[in-house]
């Protein structure tokens, strides 16, 4: 029987951050949930972000500050240093609801047989207003266009980043490939809290790619995944169609 507080580790990886880590900080140490590990991974940081780590330190667990291979390399580091049964991220540009942990912690307590569990997430725009992004829960959109679940807003057990990590020779869609090879094994394995526990900046990676890198990082992380190579063309064709429609729409 799972513990009624089981200790929930919370991951924030970090460069060169200062101007929103403080936040991200304050969001995970003032959680109405108290059993949490906090680990901080910072890749080197050069500007004031050590400084701001050093505040909080007596409610850090752990921290580690050395280069990486990137945000990918950063939190398959953080997993490694993770005590805890659910694991959570919290990237330096984002911040939890206050009560983001307490639920997710009490839903993973009600379905033992789950290991991912997601939510709707704030998108936060570029002059501070909050757009709720719920999940979106087509099949079909999943497998062959993108990113349909909220990544942020996810807490995943420690037994299933036992087996597999995230894949850090993607540049942007390691998420995706890591998500989609777990619900290409099972699906059934994800619960979904139909509530915005997640404020996300949009300033990801993904948006900075080019068209072709895009589809070939898509490529690469449905095979790796497990997909078949003819479903793989077909989604290859179908996302080429789709980006060319919203270019033309511009």
């Amino acid at each position: 029987m799972k513990n009624s507080k089981p200790l929930v580790s919370i991951i924030t990886v970090v460069y060169n951050g200062e101007k929103y880590l403080e936040q991200t900080i304050q969001s995970v140490i003032n959680q109405t949930y108290h059993n949490i590990e906090y680990i901080i991974v910072d890749g080197g940081s050069t500007d004031g972000t050590l400084d701001i780590i050093k505040k909080y330190k007596p409610h850090i667990s752990k921290m580690i500050s050395e280069s990486d291979k990137g945000l990918y390399d950063a939190m398959n580091k953080g997993i490694g240093m993770a005590s805890g049964e659910l694991i959570g991220m919290i990237n330096s540009d984002d911040w939890y609801e206050l009560d983001c942990v307490d639920i997710m912690a009490n839903t993973y307590i009600n379905h033992p047989d789950k290991h991912i569990f997601h939510a709707d997430r704030f998108d936060i725009t570029d002059d501070g207003n909050k757009i709720v992004r719920k999940f979106q829960p087509s099949e079909f959109k999943f497998v062959y266009y993108g990113m349909m679940y909220n990544h942020p807003s996810m807490f995943i057990t420690k037994k299933e980043y036992e087996k597999h990590k995230y894949n850090i020779n993607l540049k942007a869609l390691s998420d995706y490939q890591f998500v989609l090879e777990a619900f290409l094994r099972n699906k059934n394995i994800f619960s979904y809290v139909e509530e915005p526990l997640v404020n996300y900046r949009l300033d990801g990676i993904s948006a900075n790619l080019s068209i072709s890198n895009k589809l070939k990082e898509g490529f690469i992380s449905r095979k790796i995944a497990g997909l078949n190579l003819v479903k793989n063309l077909f989604s290859m064709a179908f996302r080429f169609l789709a980006f060319m429609y919203l270019k033309a729409k511009e």
